[in-house]
């Protein structure tokens, strides 16, 4: 019997019995007193099982429980954490290690111990997860660690911003004055969905291309969340548009078998034809991303429609050629 059958057969015959002597748990487990401590300390410490010991009954219970009593009791998490548990608890940590020294000093550092004592499954510990399962950020781009809690201030305070914002576009910085709206996390980097009034419209600010902020006294004007999501998330990718255009994409047989397995957009629709080629259909507003992800995949991938998306792939895809025939 391994160590995590032992603890799992510690919390059974409490469970069980409510009150268990030590000689009961040495005849179960088949170990010694000095091993049966160091899983009882393990239990208690890293796994939070609140195991007393009952000096009247001279045995173990859990603490609030005690024979015939019906009160539940700790219960062991699963063997192991599945894909979102283990990529939540990992992004987590990471996330945590990485913050600068700041007013939350005090509150991370117990985050953190936490966070150590929901990995220790078992017999691995932190370390040996964090070893053995890797979460890869891709292509994260740093924020002004000074500039973000200005941002998130007036957005929960629901004030205006004047922010000096870069458009890496066009290569052009301008001065603008905002009501923020909410911050969104998306692929790896922070953005910042806010009513323009400069340009008297919702945009879509990548918060590490702001370069100065300043939190101003007035009031933000609030947008209707229906508007935001009409408006900011109704097609592909980051970019806004309220006019939807539909892009149906043909893979390869090869490239489809991977392809069918992704979720590119929430009202994505998939479907084979007759050669084993995934079809996918998806909305978009802007096309510069879903631009991006059609070139990604080569030309093991045909935009069917619509045709000003198919001539624009086409003359991408000409430019890039003419850069290696030089």
């Amino acid at each position: 019997m391994d160590r995590t059958e032992r603890f799992y057969r510690i919390e059974q015959l409490l469970h069980e019995h409510r009150v268990v002597p030590v000689a009961r748990f040495l005849e179960a487990l088949n170990v010694s007193i000095a091993t049966f401590k160091r899983d009882l300390e393990y239990l208690r410490d890293r796994l939070g099982a609140p195991i007393v010991w009952d000096r009247q009954a001279r045995a173990y219970r859990f603490q609030g429980q005690t024979e015939g009593t019906t009160l539940p009791a700790h219960e062991l998490p699963g063997l192991w954490f599945n894909a979102s548990e283990i990529h939540a608890l990992l992004t987590m940590r990471q996330l945590l290690a990485q913050i600068q020294p700041g007013l939350l000093d005090a509150h991370i550092q117990p985050l953190l111990t936490r966070l150590n004592t929901l990995l220790a499954s078992g017999d691995h510990t932190p370390a040996a997860v964090e070893q053995r399962v890797r979460v890869l950020p891709a292509a994260r781009r740093r924020c002004d660690s000074r500039l973000f809690p200005q941002v998130a201030q007036a957005l929960l305070q629901r004030k205006r911003l004047t922010v000096t914002h870069y458009n890496r576009s066009n290569n052009e910085t301008t001065v603008r004055e905002i009501s923020p709206q909410r911050l969104v996390h998306y692929r790896d980097n922070w953005y910042l969905d806010a009513w323009c009034h400069l340009r008297e419209g919702l945009r879509s600010f990548a918060v590490d291309a702001l370069e100065q902020v300043t939190v101003l006294p007035t009031q933000a004007i609030e947008v209707d969340e229906s508007e935001l999501d009409a408006e900011l998330a109704g097609g592909y990718g980051i970019f806004s548009g309220t006019q939807v255009h539909w892009a149906l994409l043909r893979f390869t047989p090869e490239r489809s078998r991977w392809v069918q397995a992704e979720h590119w957009h929430p009202q994505q629709q998939g479907q084979w034809d007759e050669q084993g080629r995934y079809c996918l259909t998806l909305p978009y507003t802007q096309p510069q991303e879903l631009l991006m992800d059609i070139l990604r995949n080569g030309d093991q991938v045909e935009v069917l429609e619509p045709e000003a998306l198919r001539q624009q792939v086409q003359e991408t895809a000409q430019r890039l050629a003419a850069l290696y025939q030089k």
